[in-house]
């Protein structure tokens, strides 16, 4: 009877272990704006991201040329002039929320996420908080953080400097399910 307890112990551990969330139509959103000028901001809803249960890890990719503009122009020169992205398709992140535990969440949780942001193939350490609800078996997360274009770089004709923000906010919104 011990081994059969045991067993089943074992069984649901791994199975806790190996749970998978994930999302194909998360929210990415940026904002780039400055007071007083047209509003530079795009939102992917096509984010894809995978989140391991058991350590916290987290891997986020999407598709530069997904980003939708309220003005088609803007996002034919974000494609084209400033992201290139027929040569860098797309942007990545992996990371981890620390101290990650599923089993003991009841209402919305933070935790720290930290890792590496990957766009136009710079990469970019990325620490912040994110806020996680696990609620009817799905887990919501979310978080902001700011870059700069510098850091990936990207340049910035100066004829419109002044209309894009020094630090761009990046946010996200992913509701994910069991990946089964």
């Amino acid at each position: 009877m011990k081994k059969l307890i045991i067993l089943a112990v074992l069984l649901i551990s791994q199975s806790i272990a190996a749970q998978k969330y994930f999302t194909r139509t998360g929210t990415t959103h940026f904002k780039a704006s400055v007071e007083a000028f047209e509003p530079v901001e795009a939102t992917n809803h096509s984010s894809t991201s995978i989140l391991k249960v058991a350590t916290g890890d987290i891997a986020v990719q999407l598709f530069v040329n997904a980003f939708q503009f309220k003005v088609a122009l803007m996002q034919e020169h974000f494609n084209e002039n400033y992201m290139d992205s027929d040569k860098y398709s797309k942007a990545t992140f992996r990371g981890k929320l620390s101290d990650f535990s599923i089993e003991r969440m009841k209402d919305q949780q933070e935790f720290p996420l930290n890792g590496i942001l990957t766009v136009r193939g710079k990469k970019k350490e990325i620490n912040t908080t994110a806020k996680v609800l696990f609620q009817n078996n799905t887990i919501k997360l979310s978080c902001s953080f700011t870059v700069k274009p510098q850091d990936f770089n990207i340049k910035i004709p100066s004829i419109v400097r002044k209309k894009i923000a020094d630090k761009i906010i990046v946010t996200i919104n992913y509701e994910l399910v069991e990946k089964k």
